[in-house]
């Protein structure tokens, strides 16, 4: 059976305390953490006590607002760099350096250095940014495909192209700080997904779910805000056509699976152009995400719960792979 938080193993359903709860207890606790888990156990052992963010919406500050903290030293990040033979795009190595100051030339800037020289400008002591990493680590090629495309978008604006961020970098961001990547292998579920009909399909189709779907969180941003999940908490999705075997794969195979289809959609320069290629999700609403939705009635909240702003009827935006 597909685990919906994108692992088999026994995880804890979302009932996280606030301020006292720890973020590492949190990464490593939380079943919505659970595709960061292997890589979250590597770093758990070179840290000292850290904090959660104070509240959901922190805005990326980092956790000393809740007590003393000590995050990775990007030493060790990149370290997990180094053992996973991580590039750009262009073949450059992936190092995560210190945060800039002032204003940048465009080519110091943060997509363009990333994408020229393979630098993550990251801050010291924050968790937005030390979940970034996560994703990194996680998610090589889908985040340099992201990268790749924002570099793409902003020098054809510097060779006289149409200005403003336009529709590739607005999906491009909205991915990379509030996706999630729904792996399905049922069709008839992902038009259910994309249609709005929450009670219907978490609820009347929960074993499906749970055998057919798999949720994935990929943005950072979204990553932050399940330190203290919430009512309302929704991410974007981007669904994506698995076969049925994909589930019985290993965590970690799973992941690279999902890194690979997840870049050559981005890669393809007829995708990622209009932010309604997203799905709104109320993660809250996957089944095993909180205690709450083993009751049917806790989908008569419309007001988490939104009916759908267009009727669909393709099914996973992504052709199958081979599995």
């Amino acid at each position: 059976m597909a685990a919906t938080s994108g692992m088999s193993d026994s995880v804890t359903l979302v009932v996280m305390k606030k301020s006292n709860e720890s973020g590492w207890d949190a990464l490593q606790q939380s079943v919505l953490f659970a595709p960061l888990r292997s890589f979250i156990a590597l770093l758990a052992g070179s840290r000292q006590e850290v904090n959660c963010p104070s509240s959901p919406d922190t805005g990326g500050a980092s956790g000393t607002e809740s007590g003393r903290t000590h995050f990775p030293a990007l030493a060790r990040l990149n370290a997990l760099l180094d053992a996973r033979h991580i590039t750009v795009q262009n073949g450059c190595a992936l190092r995560f350096v210190a945060q800039g100051v002032g204003r940048a030339a465009f080519e110091a800037q943060y997509e363009p250095r990333c994408y020229l020289t393979g630098e993550v400008q990251t801050r010291a002591d924050n968790w937005h940014d030390l979940l970034n990493a996560l994703i990194w680590l996680s998610y090589p090629k889908a985040k340099a495909a992201i990268n790749a495309r924002h570099y793409l978008s902003l020098t054809e604006e510097g060779r006289g192209a149409p200005s403003g961020r336009g529709g590739v970098r607005d999906t491009c961001t909205l991915l990379d700080e509030s996706g999630v990547i729904v792996a399905c292998a049922d069709d008839e579920l992902a038009c259910l997904l994309k249609n709005f009909q929450w009670k219907e399909l978490f609820w009347n189709r929960r074993a499906r779910v749970k055998s057919n779907m798999g949720f994935y969180l990929f943005g950072h941003g979204l990553c932050e805000k399940a330190f203290h999940p919430y009512t309302g908490m929704t991410g974007q999705g981007l669904v994506l056509a698995v076969k049925s075997s994909f589930f019985t794969l290993a965590h970690d195979e799973q992941l690279a699976y999902l890194d690979g289809l997840l870049a050559d959609y981005l890669y393809d320069p007829a995708r990622c152009l209009s932010t309604r290629e997203l799905s709104p999700v109320p993660l809250l609403g996957v089944p095993g995400w909180t205690a709450e939705n083993e009751n049917a009635s806790y989908y008569d909240n419309t007001a988490y719960f939104r009916p759908g702003r267009r009727p669909q009827l393709s099914g996973a935006a992504s052709r199958s792979g081979a599995l």
